[in-house]
């Protein structure tokens, strides 16, 4: 597995994305500010990215996404974008914008928010996967911000096992593990994610 951190992001590839604050900053202070981001990142990014799992924590944020087949174009000024690559860093340059103009406002702040560039690694074995759909819910207790990560509101973990429409790819990461009892149980398990050990020496 590559340790390119600003890899190309492909179409038709699962991926982890993740970012924090400017100087380690918070990024979310408030319980709206981490609804707002969930609306924001759905209103530019949703027709790019199919989300697997996601973990928002004070200070950064994690991701499972798929890069959709046949991303649209996207324009910015008299430039398009024509490579899924450029549109995914230029939808998140616009949600980034967005977001952290809100802050500003909100915190009395200025200059950036979060960090210049994202964070993105390819994630390339079927091992990988259900290691990182772990990591990214128990995420909030690895950090001591919670003793139970299946209590933190701010991840998909609980939202999974809603019976509610969402754009979140619920039932898709449900019949991964093979039932929700599955998916359920595998959480309850300490496991060791020797796969993903080089995303747990953790930038953030």
């Amino acid at each position: 597995m590559t340790n390119n951190l600003f890899q190309p992001l492909h179409e038709n590839c699962f991926y982890h994305i993740y970012n924090r604050g400017n100087n380690g900053d918070n990024i979310f202070y408030k319980h709206e500010n981490y609804n707002y981001f969930l609306r924001k990142y759905d209103q530019y990014l949703s027709d790019y990215l199919e989300t697997y799992a996601y973990s928002l924590l004070p200070n950064h944020f994690h991701l499972l996404v798929r890069v959709k087949d046949k991303v649209q174009p996207i324009k910015t000024g008299t430039k398009t974008y024509l490579e899924a690559d450029k549109i995914l860093s230029e939808a998140f340059r616009r949600f980034f914008t967005s977001y952290a103009k809100s802050i500003n406002e909100q915190q009395g702040r200025t200059g950036s928010l979060f960090q210049k560039n994202f964070k993105r690694k390819l994630v390339d074995s079927e091992v990988y996967f259900t290691q990182l759909i772990y990591y990214i819910h128990a995420n909030a207790q690895n950090h001591g911000i919670i003793d139970d990560f299946k209590l933190y509101p701010y991840s998909s973990y609980g939202r999974i096992l809603l019976d509610t429409q969402s754009k979140l790819f619920k039932k898709e990461v449900l019949e991964w593990f093979g039932s929700k009892d599955a998916y359920i149980d595998y959480h309850a398990q300490k496991h060791k994610l020797n796969d993903i050990r080089d995303i747990m020496i953790e930038e953030l």
